[in-house]
This record gives C-alpha cells, structure tokens and sequence, in this order.
C-alpha cells in the first residue's frame, strides 16, 4: 500500500471522527498529525510544528483583545444601544439585532457576539410580548455571516490564509473577504426579512426561564469600555492598513497585553478567553495538510475531484462543487474543522487545474461559514437552541433557504473577484 493511500484512509478516519465526535476535536486533530509522524508521513520533528505557526498567535491574541470587550461590557452596550434605536416592533427588533450581531461579529467573536446579545434579545422580547423564537435565529444566523467579512471574524477565515501563506503563497488582506462578506451579510438580512420570517416557528416560551450568559461582564466602568474599543479600533486598522515591519500576529498580540496592562481582563480571563480548541485543532491539522503534499494524496483526492467534474470543469464548476463540499460538511461538523480538512485539498485541485489558489480557499472559507441549516454547525446556532425553543428540522427549514442564497452570491462574486485563471 502507497504512503499516499495509508494517509487518504488517514484522512478519512480523523474525518469521520470529527463529524461524529466520538473524541474531542482537538484530540483527533492532534492524535492525526502524531500518527502522521509515526507513519512516516513528515519528520518526527514537524510533528507539533502547527504550535509555533504564527496563526496560531493570531488566534490567541484576538480571542484576548475580543473577550475585553465583553469582559468590560461594551458589547453589551453596543447591543443595548442599537437594539433602543430600533424599537420593539417584529421587524425593527429583528432588522436591529442582525446589523449589529453582522457589525460586531466581524471582529470579534461570534460565539462571544451571539452570548452577549442572547439576553438582551430575550429581555426585550419578554417586555415586548413577543416570542423569542422569532428573533434568536436571526441573531445567531447574522453571527455567522458578519464572520465572514474579516480576516479575524471567523476561524476559517484565518485558516484558508494560513493555508495560502504555509505554501509560501500571498496571503489575502485583511478586509478582502468583505468583497464576498458583505454581498452574503446584505443577502442573508434582505432574506430573513422578507422570506425567512414566516418559516420561523412561534414557540412561546415559560417567563420565568432564565439565560445564562458566556461571558459576563466584570466591569462596568466608562473608561475601561472606552479602553477596549479604542484597542480593538487601533489593531484592525493596523492589520487593515498593513504597518511596515508590523504582521497581524504582532498587531493581535500587542493588543491582547494592552487589554491586560489597562485592566480591561484580568489575566486570568485572558488566558480563559482563548478557544483552545481552536488553537489544537488547527495546529493539528497543519502537519496533516503537510503530510498530504508529501505523500501525494492531496493531488489524488485533487485528481479524482476534477476528474469527476470533467477534466477541465469551467470555474464556475469548481466554485460551486467546493461550496456544496465544505457547506455539506459544516452542517454536521464544527466549520473550524470542515475548513482545515479541506483547505489543504482544495491547494491541491487549485494546482491540478492551475487555477488561483485564493479562488479555491475563498469559496471553502465562505461555505464552512455558511452552517445555517442545522444547530450544530457553529456556536451560536447552538446557543439559540435551547432559548429559542427550537427543533432541529426549524434550521432545516429557515437555513436551507440561506444556505441556496449564500450559494448564489458566492457563484456570482467569487470568479469576479477572484479570477480562476487570472492571466486569460
């Protein structure tokens, strides 16, 4: 049996494994770049090579200089305010808790963003008699696509530009997801709105029940909230603006110590605020992604996959198969995962075809993040769950419909703005 073979039948196992979480995902990410070195994919020594890879900064520092932002209790804030402007009626409340569950999950994070806004949602719900159920899928939807804008809103965001800039490739720019990320957030609103609403179900919910929140706010002093806006303002225009001699890890990381140094968190907190998960299991699946280049099975699955679609499929083609592979799987599977298992395949079919590499990974980024048909697919679909008194077939059908508009938008935009074939 080829090295090539032993590390798809590989791959397949630590897939299976993360859709039915049957191990933790990070421990299955982990356990699959330790078997890679045993079997003799990758040097023993590249083993736990992804830990020191400097996305993996990346990550932590923003889930830091994120976190002071509830810690302090500005998104809170933010929240209550935009939510007051836009008054109480069906509409506005869910037109209101979209914008800024899209605006504030674009930088930080969206599991953080859908915690934060759940029991202010449900507070004015209550004092307005109307049933919460109508307005927590919006909210958890909204948080999904206003990921999708930045580098930093979403972790697939982050992993298909590691995955670019590990092949020694350039990287994406900090706001150029927002060319796919807005055109997704305006069609997803403009759906809840005029069709999504009325496959809502009206579930009517005990008073009494009572949300616990994520993340607490621990402080409610004025200048600290003024602290972490400014800190969080200042790292996104320098990763947007691109400082010379300054990186997006270094931008992440000054901000996580001035977040800590300015008494925004406690250290404590900011070492609780990082989603450890999603460190190991992209820095688990790094080595995997290597091991598959070495070993050539990348280029087999790369060579199966075009095959199957003709032998030289048209971009369109190769968009709209990869969106309905990576949006397939993240139904069912965390969209951190489903983004590294396919990140380092769709490298590969980019290089079979000849095709832009940022082509390929913004179509895989945008579909991981397009979890709207199930509650387990993302954080916040699963947040709402219980308080929203939703079914699992209420996702199926409000979410499918988005998931059919998310498609559309990104078979129209992605070939615009990222060409296949960017020299013809």
């Amino acid at each position: 049996m080829s090295q090539a073979v032993k590390c798809l039948i590989l791959l397949c196992v630590i897939a299976l494994l993360f859709v039915t979480e049957l191990i933790p995902l990070a421990i299955t990410a982990m356990a699959g770049a330790i078997a890679c070195g045993l079997l003799g994919f990758i040097p023993a020594k590249t083993v736990f090579s992804g830990l020191s890879d400097s996305t993996v900064v990346l990550f932590a520092g923003m889930f830091v200089v994120g976190a002071a932002m509830f810690y302090t209790g500005l998104a809170q804030k933010i929240g209550n305010t935009v939510v007051r402007f836009c008054g109480t009626g069906e509409n506005s409340l869910m037109f209101g808790l979209m914008l800024v569950g899209t605006v504030l999950s674009s930088v930080l994070s969206n599991t953080g963003t859908a915690a934060c806004l759940l029991p202010v949602a449900l507070g004015i719900c209550a004092a307005a008699k109307l049933p919460a159920s109508r307005q927590l899928m919006p909210l958890a939807f909204a948080c999904g696509w206003g990921g999708i804008i930045t580098m930093v809103g979403t972790p697939p965001n982050i992993i298909a530009n590691g995955a670019l800039t590990s092949a020694g490739l350039e990287g994406f720019g900090f706001f150029e997801y927002a060319w796919i990320g807005i055109p997704v957030s305006i069609a997803g609103m403009l759906y809840m709105m005029f069709l999504g609403k009325y496959l809502l179900p009206k579930v009517e919910l005990d008073a009494n029940q009572e949300i616990e929140q994520e993340v607490e706010a621990t402080s409610t002093s004025s200048a600290k909230q003024t602290i972490s806006g400014v800190i969080l303002l200042l790292v996104v225009l320098t990763m947007a603006i691109g400082i010379p001699g300054v990186s997006l890890e270094m931008a992440a990381i000054v901000g996580a110590l001035v977040c800590v140094l300015t008494g925004c968190l406690t250290e404590k907190q900011a070492y609780a605020s990082i989603d450890w998960v999603t460190i190991f299991l992209f820095a688990g699946m790094m080595p995997v992604s290597t091991a598959m280049d070495k070993t050539g099975a990348g280029k087999l699955i790369a060579e199966w996959t075009v095959g199957l679609m003709g032998g030289s499929p048209s971009p369109l083609v190769v968009t709209a198969v990869l969106f309905i592979l990576s949006c397939g799987l993240t139904q069912f599977m965390s969209n951190t995962a489903s983004a590294a298992l396919l990140c380092p395949i769709g490298l590969a079919i980019s290089k079979q075809l000849g095709a832009d590499p940022k082509a390929v990974l913004m179509a895989i980024a945008v579909a991981a993040s397009c979890a709207f048909a199930s509650p387990v697919g993302t954080p916040p679909n699963t947040l709402v769950l219980g308080p929203g008194g939703y079914k699992f077939m209420d996702y199926v059908k409000c979410g499918t419909g988005l998931v059919i508009v998310s498609f559309i938008v990104s078979l129209i935009v992605i070939p615009i703005v990222w060409p296949f074939f960017p020299g013809n």
